[in-house]
């Protein structure tokens, strides 16, 4: 007895130092653990389940086979039933045929053959249900090619904890925190030049203009400001800002420099015989100017009739810089807590030229529906869903054709200055912009 106590102890124990060291490894090294152990685990669970999986998110078609099947021949007197084996045509459940799923760092992704008469929509209605069998945090749809579909899937929320990401090198492009596949959410101006960032009060709408201006700062661009709240959201970054408008005659004088400037790059382009700025020589190249407004509304509320022509002015204006100001490397991004139709034809109109989309947590549908409205009905749902105590969470139309769910960088207000200080030297002064067309200042 005493030589069978320890051989009876030495399994426990090994099974805890197994245990020890599977859970050190999961908590100290997880990117690891999930694609040395994880991963060949999971996928061999979801190709061995894929078949109950569809059946129970009714994504399987019913289809004609020849199958063996069992049917009754005779009673016998004992009483016992005599069956015979019969080959015969019979319709079984046919699930979509999967490929072998690959890893990622949140999850993984996998291709599917879509059956007859399947769209890629139905498998996007039924992604929280393939979500909640999986156990999985969420599943996302995309589609590349006719026939198939590609299911992303996240096990985990990768937006609880939004690290830094390298800063993009390229012109125009920032990036501004990360996506819920994992990947970078990057503001490309040069392939969406105009976007509508909306959302509540301490949602992170401010925030994403914060890291949006340290993104762009390093860079060799304008900077121009509307700050409709008098004055107290940019001021502090005025040495990184060319030209900076605080009221609502101040915002219709600059946006007619910037018309003006627009035409004149317009002839310039013409008489190049260039299409864009872009296809000027370098030497010849003007400076692109990114235009950041807040509180968008302030623009478009009237007090009384006596504004009227003035809003019809700026409304016609943005409009214009809207439809024709990326060609002339002119680039509108407008935040508000409030975008809606009661606004005005215009603010319809603007936002129809916006094909860039950011909707944070907002305070009414309306505003949801007027930013995300015309994308897939499901981004509308998420954007609404959204919970006070995640700043910075916001549905996003990326530049892919997709919507996302994202949360941008923790950036202070400190940090965004220091960072307007540090790259002033880099400002171009409005003077010398206009004087390139010879435009008064």
């Amino acid at each position: 007895m005493p030589d069978t106590l320890p051989e009876l102890l030495a399994l426990p124990a090994a099974l805890a130092a197994v245990a020890a060291g599977l859970w050190a490894w999961r908590h100290f090294h997880p990117v690891s653990f999930w694609y040395v152990l994880a991963y060949p685990l999971t996928a061999i669970g979801i190709r061995a389940s894929w078949r109950k999986v569809a059946l129970g998110c009714g994504l399987t078609k019913k289809r004609q086979r020849f199958w063996w099947t069992i049917t009754p021949a005779a009673l016998v007197s004992t009483g016992t039933v005599k069956v015979r084996r019969t080959f015969r045509r019979v319709a079984v459940d046919t699930k979509p045929w999967m490929w072998l799923p690959l890893p990622t760092r949140y999850g993984w992704r996998v291709t599917l053959r879509l059956l007859e008469g399947q769209i890629p929509a139905d498998y996007s209605e039924a992604a929280e249900r393939l979500a909640h069998s999986w156990g999985v945090h969420a599943v996302r749809v995309s589609s590349d090619k006719p026939g198939r579909i590609r299911l992303n899937v996240t096990i985990h929320d990768p937006l609880i904890r939004v690290d830094q990401i390298p800063p993009s090198p390229d012109l125009l492009k920032v990036t501004v925190g990360r996506l819920e596949t994992g990947g970078a959410w990057l503001i490309d101006f040069t392939t969406v030049p105009h976007w509508i960032n909306a959302g509540a009060t301490q949602s992170g709408k401010s925030n994403l203009a914060n890291a949006l201006l340290v993104g762009l700062a390093p860079q060799p661009v304008a900077l121009v400001g509307f700050d409709l709240k008098g004055g107290v959201e940019f001021t502090p970054y005025t040495p990184r800002l060319s030209a900076l408008a605080t009221s609502r005659s101040e915002c219709s004088d600059l946006l007619a420099d910037l018309i003006a400037l627009m035409i004149g790059r317009m002839g310039q382009c013409r008489t190049a015989g260039a299409r864009n700025i872009w296809q000027l020589p370098p030497a010849d190249r003007p400076v692109p100017i990114v235009v950041l407004v807040d509180e968008l509304a302030e623009l478009y509320l009237m007090a009384d009739k006596s504004e009227k022509d003035e809003i019809a002015r700026i409304s016609t204006a943005l409009l214009r810089i809207a439809q024709l100001g990326r060609a002339f490397g002119i680039y509108l991004f407008c935040s508000g807590q409030r975008i809606s139709s009661e606004l005005g034809p215009g603010v319809t109109a603007l936002r129809a030229q916006c094909s860039g989309r950011i909707c944070h947590r907002v305070n009414d549908p309306e505003t949801a529906t007027m930013t995300l409205g015309d994308l897939d009905p499901s981004a509308l749902d998420s954007a609404r869903a959204i919970p006070a105590e995640k700043p910075g969470v916001a549905i996003v139309a990326h530049q892919d054709g997709q919507w996302y769910r994202a949360r941008s960088f923790y950036i202070p207000e400190k940090t965004a200055e220091q960072a307007a200080h540090a790259y002033a030297h880099l400002t171009p002064d409005w003077a010398d912009i206009c004087a390139e067309t010879k435009i008064p200042a």
